[in-house]
């Protein structure tokens, strides 16, 4: 982010005391997109954010570092001032994120146990320019990207990959994600199709690879095995294409393939304002040739220059090359809005050199130096810096991660909010020490209709609020995934989905209404692993009550191995908007172990009371899987959220328990109910009504009554243990619970 490097550091507005804490003023711009969670680290004292309609909050991060390059901390609230178009605005939120109080666990889901909101995240964007890069610089250039991925990002950082081409300019090969391993294979092939093994295409570009069993090993640029050297092969013959075409179009308009590349990369500037918090575009390429923004640079070895000063000094001004000798005002404005954009967007530009790392013609020294000129200026000109040693620049990059390693988020509500599309200017002034450095950005759009923003733009606001796994409710969302046998390893998960009818609905005036479905799953370490995705068009046409008292009911699935996951749901409606997210933790048991082990309990639903939608099997395996909810053969449907009622006339919610390995005894069960902050709650019996015969060895599934007569109405967690009296082995598992009088 754009640092202040004038003036950084002012004297108090008003003291008497010696000046041992200036003040620092920078520019900078918020974007509020979704709602941010509370943190870990840092005072609670302000308001939580929120982002709702009735509610435009503006999210504000800011890095004050001294001049050392150390961050600052212990800043408060009181310490910072926002100005909005010169407007003093009141600061509604306050967190402090901390990455060295986080030391992420192998064992843990980070997402989940440490909260950092979007806007307070590292965002990087690694692009290959492969319109003005030699195809061996850009290959020799992916293994230093791949080992910044790997080795020197932070576990709660998110990064994307892109590519440009003459022909079809950026494109985002796979979305800002956590999971390295996809972004290490995105590097590596750059997305050639030949080299990749995703069956289904990912519509929001989390995965651009079917996981691997070794997804980092196996992605070692420079390896020996036949396997390597063969994807190499591939990848040069790949970027020669791409290169011949290049090299076409470099002679024919070099000025107007500038001026298409930097209005591509502007579009994509302006698209990356919709993604919340601070970005970093790695750009990897050679450059262009500097002399046509900024002129030639005197040269005594530049023949060419001294041809060009004997014409004017004959007056033969034709044989001059104007644009050449003195530099191309048009140009240099495309270039200059194209770079007003990114920082707009609250995006800095680090250009890594890759010339370096081919074998230089003697004629092709210059060149490189003039290249280097507009490498040097797009980087300056937004806060980043050259990196000259491509094969290292993740060390270069080692002061932008330890200069951002504390952010202080701020909120406001803008007071004068303006039309939606709007560009506002933002001013911080913060209470630090002399010579501090405050990162900053330019400003912060007003927040567009959801209908007007561009196809790009929503599936990044999409994959942010999956990546982020925090939940938005918009909509409201209950999510129930299991685990279910079917091989000998992997399992078979369904997902069942509820969406409250009523948030759907709201704001939509059309009888088709478009859902959009997503689901991801992560393991330990934050790498996808499967998905599903759907768009279904419900006709509610003299139904809209219906379905708004009621929602609806998906039914889709995922196939994991053994091991503990986190399962990410987004549902939106295409047209308004309207957004849930809904995180939920997932145990695979492993069942080829023999151990005995329960699924939650399932509390069959009310027919007629939910729209089901079920899946579209993609394959023979889905076609030919047997539907997992049955009960002496009678298939239901599960609940993701039952509702229970006390019920005076003795009348029990029924039960089905699904387990493996219980034991062949006579099993007794065992109910407890726990309330919202962890409590042990008095009340609620389970009975035991029917083993019954399933015909599968090892598989159980019991009929049982549960009765909540003596529970207050309020939300409860419900769990439920089977004892063996032989063993004394006790599976437990539990199901969310709402009890109603």
């Amino acid at each position: 982010m754009p640092r202040d490097r004038t003036a950084n550091v002012m004297p108090p507005e008003s003291s008497s005391e010696p000046q041992s804490s200036p003040i620092a003023v920078l520019a900078l711009a918020g974007l509020l997109t979704t709602a941010a969670p509370h943190l870990a680290q840092g005072p609670d004292d302000l308001r939580q954010f929120d982002d709702r309609a009735s509610v435009f909050e503006v999210q504000v991060p800011v890095n004050v570092v001294t001049r050392s390059g150390e961050p600052v901390r212990g800043l408060q609230p009181e310490d910072f001032q926002i100005l909005d178009e010169g407007a003093a605005q009141e600061i509604t939120g306050f967190r402090v994120v901390d990455l060295d109080l986080i030391a992420p666990d192998d064992r843990q889901v980070i997402e989940t146990d440490y909260g950092i909101p979007p806007a307070a995240r590292r965002h990087f964007l690694f692009l290959f320019d492969l319109s003005f890069s030699a195809p061996t610089s850009v290959g020799k250039a992916r293994a230093a990207a791949q080992d910044f991925v790997l080795e020197r990002m932070h576990p709660t950082d998110l990064a994307a990959v892109a590519v440009h081409t003459v022909e079809t300019g950026p494109q985002l090969l796979i979305t800002f994600t956590p999971d390295r391993a996809q972004l290490a294979r995105a590097i590596a092939t750059l997305g050639n199709p030949r080299l990749l093994n995703l069956t289904t295409k990912d519509p929001l570009g989390f995965m651009i690879d079917a996981p691997s069993a070794n997804p980092v090993g196996s992605l070692d640029i420079g390896g020996v095995n036949d396997d390597i050297r063969a994807m190499e092969r591939d990848i040069d013959a790949y970027l020669r294409v791409i290169g011949n075409e290049m090299a076409k179009y470099e002679k024919s308009y070099a000025r107007g393939q500038i001026s298409s590349w930097t209005g591509a990369l502007q579009g994509m500037a302006r698209i990356l304002s919709s993604v919340e918090g601070r970005k970093h575009v790695v750009l990897f390429s050679e450059g262009f040739d500097g002399r046509l923004l900024f002129g030639r640079q005197p040269d005594f070895f530049d023949e060419e220059m001294h041809r060009e000063q004997e014409a004017i000094d004959t007056g033969q001004y034709g044989r001059v090359d104007t644009d050449n000798r003195y530099g191309n005002t048009q140009l240099l404005g495309h270039v200059n809005r194209m770079l007003n954009e990114f920082q707009r967007a609250n995006t800095v530009i680090h250009t890594v050199d890759i010339s370096g790392l081919r074998a230089d013609l003697p004629e092709e020294h210059r060149t490189r130096v003039v290249h280097r000129d507009a490498l040097h200026y797009m980087a300056n000109e937004t806060g980043g810096e050259l990196h000259e040693d491509a094969n290292d620049f993740g060390a270069e990059l080692g002061d932008v991660l330890a200069s951002s390693t504390v952010t202080y988020l701020l909120s406001f509500e803008p007071t004068e909010p303006g039309e939606p599309g709007e560009h506002h200017r933002l001013r911080v002034r913060a209470r630090a020490p002399r010579g501090a450095q405050i990162s900053h950005r330019m400003g912060y759009y007003t927040p567009r209709p959801f209908g007007d923003l561009h196809p790009l733009e929503k599936r990044l606001l999409a994959s942010d609020l999956i990546a982020a796994a925090q939940e938005r409710d918009d909509l409201k969302i209950d999510v129930l995934a299991t685990a279910f046998r079917a091989g000998a390893r992997a399992a078979y998960v369904p997902v069942i989905v509820e969406v409250g009818g009523g948030g759907l609905v709201e704001n939509h005036d059309q009888p088709l209404l478009p859902i959009e479905i997503y689901a991801y799953v992560t393991d330990e370490k934050t790498q996808m692993r499967d998905f599903f995705s759907r768009v279904v068009t419900l006709n509610l046409a003299g139904r809209e009550d219906a379905f708004a008292n009621t929602g609806l009911k998906y039914y889709g699935h995922l196939e994991l191995d053994p091991g503990a996951y986190l399962v990410r749901v987004l549902v939106r409606n295409s047209v308004t908007g309207n957004t849930g997210v809904e995180t939920v933790k997932l145990e695979v048991p492993a069942f080829a172990t023999g151990e005995p082990t329960l699924l939650p309990p399932f509390f069959e639903q009310e027919p007629g009371s939910w729209f089901l939608v079920r899946e579209q099997p993609a394959d023979q395996y889905a076609k030919t899987t047997v539907y997992p909810f049955t009960v002496n053969g009678e298939p239901y449907v599960p609940s993701a959220a039952p509702l229970v009622q006390t019920n005076p006339k003795g009348i029990n919610a029924e039960i089905c328990l699904v387990g493996y390995n219980l034991g062949p005894g006579d099993l007794t069960l065992e109910a407890t109910v726990v309330g919202p902050n962890g409590e042990l709650v008095t009340g609620g019996e389970i009975s035991l009504r029917e083993r019954t015969v399933t015909g599968i060895p090892g598989l159980d599934k019991l009929v049982a009554n549960f009765d909540p007569t003596d529970l207050p109405a309020g939300d409860y967690t419900l769990r439920v243990a089977v004892t063996d009296p032989a063993t004394q082995a006790r599976p437990a598992n539990s199901i969310p619970l709402r009890v109603l009088n």
